[in-house]
This record gives C-alpha cells, sequence and structure tokens, in this order.
C-alpha cells in the first residue's frame, strides 16, 4: 500500500462513525445544542437585564463567543469519551477494525478527526443561533468555523488519552468534573478573566479553552486578536500532543 493511501485510511475510521452517527442525527443535534442555547438565552437575556455592559457590550454579545466555544468543547469531549470508549471497550469496534489492513494509530486519528467534526456542526449550530438572534452579522464571524474545529481537536486529542487509560465510564465523570467545569469557569466563558484574582487569571490564561475563546471572542465582536497565531499553535499542540499519547496508550492496551 502505497503512503497516499496510508494517510487516507483514517478517514475509513470517520465515514464508519458518519454512517452510524447519521442513523441518531437529529437527537445528537438536539442534546448538543440545547444546553449551550438555554445558557445563551437564559443567562444572557435574563440575567443580562440586571447586568451593565462588559468591555463595552451587551452582556449575550460577550457570553455568545463563550458559550460557542463551550459547546465546541463539550461536543469534542463527549464524541471522544464515551462513544469512543464505547467502541474501544464495549462494542470493541477498534478491535474489529484492526483486523482490516489498519493501525492503532488510523483508528485513534480516525477518532480524532471524527470528534473534530462532531464539534464542528455543533459550534455551526450555535453560531447560527447568533445569527438569529442578532448577536452576529455579516460574513466576518463565519471566520470562526476554522476556530471551533481547531477547538474540536484539541479537546477531542485529550479526552481521546483518558479514553486509552480508562476502565470503566466512572473516569469520564472525575474529568468533567475535576477537568471540564472548572476550565469553563477559569477561561472567561461567563465573564471577563480579568475578574479573577491574580493567580487565578495566571491559571485560566494557560488553559487551552482560554486560548480558544480569546479567538473567537475576537472574530465575533470584530475586534483584533492579539498573538492569534499563539492560541492556535496552542489549541493545535494540545491536540497533536493527546492524540500522539492515546495512541501510545491504546496500542499497548490493545497489545494484551
Amino acid at each position: 500500500m502505497t503512503d497516499e493511501r496510508r494517510a487516507f485510511r483514517p478517514l475509513h475510521v470517520v465515514r464508519r462513525n458518519f454512517l452510524v452517527w447519521r442513523k441518531l442525527m437529529f437527537s445528537s443535534l438536539v442534546g448538543n445544542l440545547v444546553d449551550p442555547l438555554i445558557f445563551l438565552v437564559g443567562l444572557g437575556y435574563g440575567l443580562g437585564k440586571f447586568l451593565p455592559q462588559i468591555q463595552g457590550i451587551p452582556y449575550v454579545n460577550f457570553l455568545a463567543g463563550g458559550m460557542l466555544c463551550y459547546s465546541t468543547m463539550n461536543s469534542a469531549t463527549f464524541e471522544a469519551l464515551w462513544s469512543a470508549y464505547s467502541r474501544l471497550a464495549v462494542q470493541r469496534t477498534w478491535e474489529g477494525i484492526l483486523q482490516a489492513p489498519m493501525t492503532v494509530r488510523d483508528v485513534v486519528l480516525g477518532e480524532w478527526l471524527w470528534a473534530g467534526c462532531k464539534s464542528l456542526l455543533s459550534g455551526s449550530a450555535i453560531l447560527l443561533v447568533m445569527y438569529a438572534l442578532g448577536v452576529v452579522h455579516g460574513f466576518t464571524p463565519l471566520a470562526v468555523l476554522p476556530v471551533v474545529m481547531l477547538i474540536g481537536v484539541c479537546f477531542a486529542g485529550i479526552a481521546l488519552v483518558v479514553t486509552a487509560l480508562a476502565r470503566s465510564y466512572d473516569v469520564f465523570t472525575y474529568y468533567f468534573t475535576l477537568v471540564i467545569t472548572p476550565m469553563m469557569f477559569l477561561s472567561g466563558v461567563f465573564f471577563p478573566r480579568d475578574s479573577l484574582p491574580t493567580a487565578v487569571q495566571f491559571v485560566g490564561g494557560l488553559l487551552p479553552l482560554s486560548h480558544g475563546i480569546d479567538l473567537v471572542r475576537g472574530i465575533t465582536l470584530g475586534r483584533p486578536v492579539e498573538q492569534p497565531l499563539l492560541h492556535a499553535a496552542v489549541l493545535l499542540a494540545w491536540g497533536l500532543g493527546g492524540v500522539w499519547l492515546a495512541t501510545r496508550i491504546a496500542s499497548r492496551r490493545l497489545a494484551r
């Protein structure tokens, strides 16, 4: 098999997962959309009426960029945790795929790309809601879509490491409680990070979600983004590092 054909093997995993997901597409999209939509409308308009403008804009406009990133992170994380673990340990789909001329690397890369695609769908749905609510206008906000994909593969890579290590679904509850939820509050989804204590600001600035929010909020608000390449590089580094480590752990696990 040529190197060119080998490079496309992970796409077979993406296609396989898409064909399965297509049967449950409606319920999946509703699940990914409703939660951030409730936050956006409930907090943005409900709580926003009692708040002054934040950084010179209405609270709902400030919140929208954060909710877009939150939805993307959640979608990628759920897919790379519960769904990927089901295929790895319960359905044993990964072992079945390895009977074909595929490697563990192909499977993990396929799962990584698929989770990124799922997160792109979720993020696109939230962006559509933002247009419907009049939060964003014109074509410029569409530039967030590549960033959404980048955020998706970032968190998918991290989550796949947890999946490769996990021995039960219970581990994912700890991951959400101890990692995802604190990150949501420290990264500036609901309020500016500069309102936090200095030490907490420093920690929040190191988190990958913070880099995604800085990029997305700048684009959706039409404001210049400081060091955009650095933000993008950090997100990509987390994603690539995660998928590399997940591949190594999964290879040892499946070799037993």
